[in-house]
């Protein structure tokens, strides 16, 4: 069997992740560098009413297009 990889564990749970500490933990990363990422153009983290958020879907979309 293979162990899972982060994209696996970003495909599993509720299609919504709110807080940037949420968002650092689906991805695998420090929450400095979840923040810094979304600050990037075409990132899909969003920031509406000063509180993060990123739909599951579209990270893992944009992670796939990154990988290749």
């Amino acid at each position: 069997m293979t162990p899972p990889t982060f994209i696996d564990a970003l495909s599993t749970g509720t299609d919504k992740i709110w807080g940037l500490r949420a968002i650092a933990q689906a991805l695998g990363l420090s929450v400095d560098t979840t923040r810094r990422l979304a600050s990037k153009p075409g990132v899909p983290i969003y920031q509406p009413a000063g509180r993060y958020f990123a739909v599951r879907s579209e990270l893992n979309a944009w992670l796939r297009s990154k990988a290749g």
